[in-house]
């Protein structure tokens, strides 16, 4: 970041002494003016919010540690509870692009004997089709929408403060900038929960549950191939995404799933337990992504078997700099806001994934956040104290009721001990398919919107689950009304 940029942005060097902004730079405590909203991570969560932010005319920047972003090659699925928000942005049709509608998944063995299906949700019951699409391609589109000022790379945290005039953050290059709040949306290991938890155990003020380390389950490796021979991998010339899981047996304890996405190309996942498999602990404590140790496990199991052939005829077709390694890790912290400062997505709550439920959930926080801080008038800090605390209130239910379903949802997929092996059992060879389907509809009726700004139109036969109203623009209606009243007695 040139030093031009800097003073433009208003992100200045710190100074030798204390680093903090000097008081006549201080906003004043209650202001008309919107407030301005720092937000740490430029990750999807991030852009998100930024876009949302941009669209209600609140001022905003991005800091992001890395000096490039790069994605992961993953596989992403939305469907009915974020995309009325992505038309109230404008960009649904930019999004449908590059995806393909899901119409249900395929469960095999590692003999490639059916297990079950799952059928997707109807857009003519919930709206909209399930899409899937490779995740790179999101990031690249929200990325186009965030003005290029308002986004600094290689900005890492080291850390904050604030108080009843406003939040100064200090970053490693001895830079500082000063704003209204701060949003932590820079992921499971954030720098910004970090430094506030540590803040509020100094004063007694965490819970002990904050406390604890998140747990490690399992380790996935994913990746994108490049385009593919439709010859040999007819799939891919279809309308929909034709997608599979293969379930290894007790003798092979992985899951490797295939989704079909535009450009006759396939998202792959291999997902292990730890505690199972040697090769699988040998990259858990490889913390660092290492592509000789990633080629390492990729070589155990290039001889799976795939409907199109084997593992290795994909990896072969995806070059392995696209190649990434994640831990699936879960953690619901109690813990997300504390004066001017919130956490949304994964910094606030890591969920054991499904085809990209945790960049869902940080969108839909993202969502409800923004709608909290348009509420903000006039500007005060315990206005934002309120805000922040209304939108930690409004999204803990909804993500405590989808934690125990991760979990159940990961069992279903990828355990491999004998009790989950029982329970993916029960669940295709027992369980209702009217029990499937209903669960699906009280999954995607939850669709929250931002309040202001023109609401998408309402799609399927199942009503969504109503939102809170926009506290501001109730009351500005209400002016209006006994404006108008007053207006008609002159």
């Amino acid at each position: 970041m040139s030093s031009s940029n800097d003073t433009k942005t208003g992100i200045h060097p710190s100074s030798s002494t204390s680093g903090a902004t000097s008081a006549s730079d201080l906003p004043p405590l209650v202001t008309e003016r919107p407030p301005r909203v720092l937000i740490a991570g430029g990750g999807l969560g991030g852009l998100f919010l930024g876009i949302l932010l941009g669209r209600a005319g609140i001022p905003y920047e991005i800091f992001e540690r890395s000096a490039e972003i790069k994605p992961l090659g993953s596989i992403m699925c939305l469907s009915a509870n974020i995309l009325p928000a992505f038309e109230q942005l404008g960009l649904l049709d930019e999004l449908m692009a590059f995806s393909k509608p899901s119409h249900g998944v395929t469960f095999l063995t590692d003999k490639l004997d059916l297990i079950g299906k799952t059928d997707g949700s109807s857009a003519e019951v919930v709206g909209y089709d399930r899409i899937l699409f490779a995740r790179p391609e999101l990031y690249e589109l929200l990325l186009k929408k965030i003005p290029t000022e308002r986004i600094h790379m290689s900005k890492r945290i080291l850390s904050f403060e604030q108080d009843h005039e406003g939040v100064t953050v200090h970053f490693s290059d001895n830079a500082s900038m000063h704003g209204d709040i701060l949003v932590g949306a820079d992921g499971a290991h954030s720098a910004v929960r970090q430094h506030l938890y540590k803040i509020l155990a100094k004063d007694g003020l965490l819970p002990k549950t904050d406390t604890l380390e998140m747990s490690k389950g399992y380790i996935s490796l994913l990746g994108t191939t490049e385009a593919l021979d439709p010859a040999k991998y007819p799939g891919v010339l279809r309308e929909d995404s034709e997608s599979y899981y293969v379930v290894g047996d007790k003798d092979t304890p992985y899951t490797w799933t295939m989704f079909m996405v535009p450009g006759n190309r396939i998202c792959w996942n291999v997902v292990v337990q730890l505690g199972i498999t040697e090769i699988a602990d040998e990259q858990f404590k490889t913390s660092d992504w290492v592509p000789q140790q990633n080629k390492k496990m990729m070589d155990s199991i290039r001889h799976f078997v795939t409907p199109y052939g084997t593992l290795g005829d994909l990896f072969d077709a995806t070059p392995i700099e696209r190649v990434s390694k994640v831990f699936f890790e879960d953690m619901l912290f109690e813990t997300w806001n504390h004066g001017r400062t919130v956490l949304i997505g994964d910094a606030a709550h890591k969920l054991l994934p499904s085809s990209g439920s945790g960049a869902v959930n940080a969108m839909q926080d993202a969502v409800i956040l923004a709608n909290h801080i348009y509420d903000i008038k006039p500007t005060s800090f315990n206005n934002i104290k309120t805000a922040l605390s209304e939108y930690k209130e409004e999204r803990f239910e909804a993500i405590k009721d989808q934690y125990p379903q991760s979990h159940i949802s990961a069992k279903l997929i990828f355990g491999h001990t004998l009790l989950e092996r029982i329970i993916r059992y029960i669940v295709f060879n027992w369980l209702p398919k009217w029990l499937q389907h209903k669960q699906v509809l009280k999954d995607t009726a939850y669709r929250p919107q931002a309040n202001f700004l023109p609401q998408a139109p309402s799609r399927g036969s199942v009503a969504p689950i109503p939102q809170n109203p926009s506290k501001r623009i109730q009351r500005e209606q209400e002016e209006a009304r006994k404006a108008a009243i007053a207006a008609s007695a002159l």
